[in-house]
């Protein structure tokens, strides 16, 4: 059990690791539009986009995050000892 939690939590320090070390370009989509806006903007309009970037991003990330722990936790709930006996006498 304790090497199986070492190795998980190698593995997700590997994927961190393989995501800080790509680069930035990579998760950018280089939209033509957004690019002109951005660079024709005036100090209102970057702050708009910034916060307007956070709404996008930050909510649906939280849903995720609370999706994820929800279904963790409820992962054995219908996973019963009685079931598993029950099915071994039968056979």
């Amino acid at each position: 059990m304790r090497g199986q939690r070492l190795i998980r939590a190698m593995g997700i320090g590997l994927v961190i690791l393989v995501m800080l070390a790509a680069p930035v370009s990579a998760f950018s989509q280089s939209c033509a539009l957004c690019y002109t806006q951005a660079a024709s903007a005036t100090a209102r309009l970057i702050a708009a986009l910034r916060s307007g970037i956070l709404v996008l991003v930050i909510p649906p990330m939280f849903m995720s995050v609370g999706i994820t722990v929800l279904a963790y936790k409820k992962r054995n709930q219908f996973k019963h000892d009685d079931d598993i006996r029950e099915s071994s006498e039968n056979w």
